[in-house]
């Protein structure tokens, strides 16, 4: 998917496949799979942080029918030897017949 080979038939494949661009800091693959009317104009990635595994917790809808997903996630770093979480809820929808992801809310 990051080489724009295949896309993501759902929302918690593309889930997974933005938590790989993050660990890799793959700005343009993130910024594709972002809505336009959400989207930044460049990613802020923490250099410091390292992303070590993606745990889905949940999904609502976002599957290869839907037109709108939920997938809620625990992500695990390190920053530096510190271990960490980021715990987030994700919206998905399809736009132009792809998915791509909305915005989160952090917890």
């Amino acid at each position: 998917m990051h080489r724009g080979e295949e896309t993501a038939e759902t929302a918690v494949r593309l889930m997974r496949s933005r938590f790989s661009a993050f660990a890799v800091e793959d700005e343009a693959y993130l910024l594709a799979t972002w809505h336009p009317a959400t989207r930044p104009e460049r990613i802020g990635f923490d250099g410091g942080t390292r992303w070590t595994r993606l745990e889905v917790v949940r999904t609502e809808g976002g599957g290869p029918e839907d037109d709108r997903g939920l997938v809620e996630f625990r992500a695990h770093y390190l920053a530096g030897t510190e271990p960490g979480e980021m715990h987030e809820v994700s919206r998905f929808v399809r736009h132009d017949g792809r998915w791509v992801y909305v915005r989160g809310k952090v917890s």
